[in-house]
């Protein structure tokens, strides 16, 4: 990653893209999408907020991923509150309507006490989507949808879980850049 101190996101963002290479160029273009909607979550989490994550079915590996490797043992810096909605409550999945999502949004709402956000990770019209889609603070990586606070990929992109594997480690990377004062997501 970047070894320049820089205050703008948007140009750490591009630094960062550079440094990985020809592996991560594809992001290049979108890089203001990506630094938009990133910067959001990362203030979140440096506001201490818990993130509840949240994918669909095809993307259950990666969420197992993020949640063991987010705070993995070999990480140098303070532990970030993640959870995934599966473990807030088992029955997720069988959610449904508004009243049902009304209902497992108060309790998560009641247990962290509006101090959290979502991250959903999948495609648009998934029904494990409707619950983040509701908050305006939430973070996606949505598949064939645009939506507010999305960065948006193709679901039938034949390399897209290399992709992911790839915000993912970006997004790690732009953690720890804020957390030790490289960069302001702020700004």
């Amino acid at each position: 990653m970047p070894t320049t101190q820089t205050s703008n996101f948007a140009h750490w963002s591009l630094d960062a893209i550079r440094d990985e290479g020809a592996s991560l160029s594809w992001l290049e273009e979108y890089r203001f999408e990506w630094a938009k909607t990133t910067a959001l979550a990362l203030e979140q989490v440096l506001q201490g907020r818990t993130i509840i994550l949240i994918t669909d079915e095809k993307r259950k590996w990666l969420e197992n991923y993020i949640i063991t490797s987010l705070n993995a043992s070999t990480i140098e810096r303070p532990l970030i509150p993640i959870i995934s909605i599966d473990h807030i409550y088992p029955h997720y999945d069988n959610v449904s309507g508004g009243e049902m999502i009304d209902t497992v949004d108060d309790i998560i709402s009641l247990s962290y006490k509006e101090d959290f956000f979502f991250w959903y990770i999948g495609k648009g019209n998934d029904k494990r989507a409707d619950i983040a889609k509701r908050k305006g603070d939430s973070y996606f990586w949505m598949f064939d949808e645009e939506f507010n606070n999305a960065f948006t990929l193709k679901s039938y992109d034949p390399i897209l879980d290399i992709k992911l594997l790839q915000l993912y480690r970006l997004f790690n990377s732009s953690l720890n850049a804020c957390m030790f004062g490289e960069v302001d997501a702020s700004s």
